[in-house]
């Protein structure tokens, strides 16, 4: 089977624990469930203009993982790169009580309930990685 390199771009919103679930999310795809397969996207980097950043988009599939409804990372991405090839809202799967909590910022904060929802999170963005 051929390599796949799709890009994952996070929230980076970090007034929610939704922001911090989706960081988490893409970490667990590079690192335990597709090493080597996943490439992260900065997506400050990438607003600011960021060539390699929006390149990259631009020639490889990209899923956007938001935090909340605003779905910032979505938007950025497919205003500067194109249509992605999946998108993520946490809020949408866990409800916007838990994914807007502002109270759950810190991973010391972090219960394995929280650390279940980044299991189901990142299977759904396993999801998308294995129909591409």
């Amino acid at each position: 089977m051929a390599e796949k390199n799709i890009g994952y771009i996070a929230c980076s919103g970090e007034e929610c624990l939704g922001g911090t679930l989706s960081r988490l999310v893409v970490r667990k795809m590079m690192e335990e469930l597709r090493p080597g397969q996943v490439s992260t996207l900065c997506l400050p980097l990438f607003i600011a203009g960021g060539e390699q950043e929006q390149a990259f988009a631009q020639t490889h599939p990209t899923i956007s993982v938001d935090g909340c409804s605003k779905c910032c990372a979505k938007r950025a991405t497919e205003a500067l790169s194109g249509q992605l090839a999946g998108s993520i809202d946490i809020e949408a799967l866990i409800g916007s009580e838990l994914a807007l909590n502002p109270d759950l910022l810190s991973m010391r904060d972090l219960t394995p309930e929280h650390f279940a929802l980044v299991d189901r999170i990142a299977q759904k963005a396993c999801d998308f990685f294995d129909r591409l």
